[in-house]
């Protein structure tokens, strides 16, 4: 075997750095190993195969299955929390009839119809916010992307068991979204109470009362059909296989946390900072807010999908600091080179999408959060996957591009925010993906809506 270098150290060391620091460790090995290296994070396996480098990620990425295939087992970090059957954890013929039965609702005039509830959402959430008052930005866009997933998915928005559920999910991604857990993920064995410590075992039963809510909701749609609903579990239990038939309850509850945990959980990590680097920098929000102001009252979905600098914008922000920070793996099935390496059948192989988005050859003065350079050039989905590539690349990618700039022109629209604190925030682990490292804390300058009524009524 050919594997790249990378760390000497112990495995244990290593998986320790990943847990705490992933972002800074990749930094340190790129500069010390350059775009391709290996780390060793699991004390009973071979060290992964490692690489930012475009043309290595496009052949990772699109090599047929006999050469490289991605098998969900390799994924099973995942299972904890989103179960043995979601379209993350299964592989081969199961990947492609689940990926097959949920694409349907994420396409065309299925997902265009989403674009009312966002909007609404986004409105009804913001309108509880008065002048003066400080604001977490992530609480918030916690709080919309949460609402918005939870009409979309299951068309729940009120009533006993949407708060219950709400409550539920919002404390099981807190509680699951700690380093330590984590760590824990590293080391089964690990995976039990420790007296007053009990980590592990809070979190699996906020995973089983939230599955019994689940599994209650799907039972009762079963016995009570109901053709005229479009939300996303409706047209999931409608939907039927080649050979027809329908998913089962176990495939649609892991399906159904999957939609409700990355749908939810990554789509506010992105919006809060697009919130904060538009205020961040001045000139951004200038010229978003110019392209804003020339739309009509109430523009249509795809007239806001459309525009260059909002696009811009949403690129620039999930390019600087991606919420996933690598493609799913890939194993090698039979001996094949990749970026000059000769890897044995059984290596591990992935993208490294943070450390291919901060690639100076790529984005010249990388840490600069600049949306031009989305105007000037366009990049090759090697270049730039904040959804990841290939097989495995995220299913929900054009309903987050809706959600997040719908949201991001109605807020604009409806308050003029300012950062508490103008001060750099960077990026640090939260459970398997990224966040803020810090509270990015705003104050409501004034109500947009308010003030645009006051000035009607003064014309009138």
């Amino acid at each position: 075997m050919h594997l790249p270098t990378g760390p000497q150290t112990p495995a244990f060391l290593q998986i320790l750095r990943w847990v705490f620091s992933p972002m800074s460790y990749m930094e340190a090995c790129a500069k010390t190993y350059g775009d391709t290296f290996s780390l060793k994070l699991d004390t009973n396996s071979d060290p992964i195969f490692f690489t930012s480098n475009p043309q290595a990620i496009q052949q990772i990425l699109t090599s047929d299955t006999k050469e490289l295939e991605a098998p969900g087992e390799l994924n099973s970090l995942f299972e904890f929390l989103l179960g043995k059957k979601s379209v993350i954890t299964i592989s081969g013929a199961e990947h492609q009839r689940q990926r097959q039965l949920m694409m349907p609702p994420f396409h065309g005039e299925r997902m265009r119809s989403y674009s009312q509830v966002i909007t609404d959402v986004t409105a009804k959430v913001i309108n509880q916010y008065q002048v003066g008052e400080t604001l977490n930005i992530r609480s918030i866009t916690q709080d919309i992307t949460l609402r918005v997933i939870m009409q979309a998915v299951f068309g729940l928005d009120e009533g006993p068991r949407a708060e219950k559920l709400q409550e539920l999910l919002g404390k099981l991604l807190e509680k699951g979204s700690s380093r330590l857990i984590v760590f824990l993920l590293y080391f089964p064995s690990l995976q039990r109470d420790f007296g007053p410590i009990d980590l592990w075992g809070q979190q699996m039963r906020l995973q089983a009362e939230t599955d019994n809510l689940i599994y209650a909701e799907i039972q009762e749609r079963r016995e009570n059909p109901d053709p005229s609903r479009t939300d996303i579990l409706s047209l999931l239990m409608a939907a039927r296989d080649e050979a027809g038939q329908p998913m089962t309850d176990e495939e649609l509850h892991d399906e159904l946390i999957t939609l409700l945990v990355a749908g939810h959980e990554t789509t506010a990590t992105a919006l809060a900072w697009a919130l904060y680097w538009i205020h961040k920098l001045p000139s951004v929000r200038q010229k978003l807010l110019a392209e804003i102001d020339d739309l009509a009252e109430n523009p249509d979905s795809n007239t806001v999908f459309k525009l260059p600098y909002l696009n811009a914008v949403f690129s620039e922000t999930l390019r600087i600091y991606p919420v996933a920070m690598l493609t799913f793996p890939r194993q090698v099935k039979m001996p094949i080179s990749i970026g000059g390496y000769d890897l044995e059948p059984g290596t591990v192989a992935l993208g490294s999408i943070y450390l291919t988005h901060h690639r100076e050859d790529i984005y010249p003065e990388p840490k600069k959060f600049k949306p031009e350079r989305f105007l000037e050039q366009q990049f090759s989905p090697y270049e730039y996957l904040p959804f990841g590539g290939g097989a495995r690349r995220c299913i929900g990618l054009a309903f987050a591009q809706l959600e997040m700039k719908l949201a991001i022109v109605k807020i604009l629209s409806s308050l003029e925010l300012e950062l508490v604190d103008n001060g750099d925030i960077a990026a640090q682990r939260r459970g398997l993906v990224t966040s803020p490292d810090r509270p990015i804390k705003m104050i409501v300058k004034s109500n947009l809506q308010v003030k645009s009524r006051s000035l009607e009524t003064v014309a009138l």
